[in-house]
């Protein structure tokens, strides 16, 4: 289960990534908008089943993200982008993919032994600067994906 949970979160940012480039450009990307937004639910769905003692961070990171895309989604496909609504779809599919890069840091500071070493509890300051730039560049690309993505001469790939 944790392969398909990791393979399902590489292809969620992957596409992510491939997708937000589109929100940039003004360019719906609608086959990748699927593999994204699907592969998104289903790395958060598949973190559920992994084994925990407990409720963890990742618990609680899931279900905002599931939270997120369950407006994100219903912004895109039911209601087609109408209105205000398109940013709120940039916008909620910006933080699905910020919460799994910020996962991905939290993974590669736990298993990279060299960043392991620099943040072992993950709150030292290579750890905190990484986390920080991230939302930073995050809160950016989402403020010109929602300017650029408003523009109402999408083009549809």
């Amino acid at each position: 289960m944790l392969f398909v949970h990791v393979l399902l979160s590489l292809l969620g940012i992957a596409s992510g990534l491939v997708v937000s480039y589109g929100l940039l450009k003004a360019k719906r990307l609608d086959a990748w908008t699927v593999i994204f937004l699907a592969t998104t639910v289903a790395t958060s769905v598949t973190g559920f089943f992994l084994p925990a003692e407990h409720f963890l961070p990742s618990h609680a990171v899931g279900i905002v993200s599931l939270a997120v895309l369950a407006l994100a989604i219903p912004a895109r496909y039911t209601f087609h982008l109408a209105g205000a609504l398109r940013t709120t779809y940039v916008i909620g599919a910006m933080i699905a993919l910020y919460l799994n890069v910020f996962v991905l840091v939290v993974q590669l500071f736990r298993r990279v032994p060299a960043l392991d070493a620099a943040a072992p509890t993950q709150t030292e300051p290579p750890f905190v600067a990484a986390q920080l730039i991230v939302l930073v560049l995050f809160v950016l690309l989402t403020i010109f994906a929602a300017i650029k993505f408003r523009d109402d001469q999408l083009h549809t790939v």
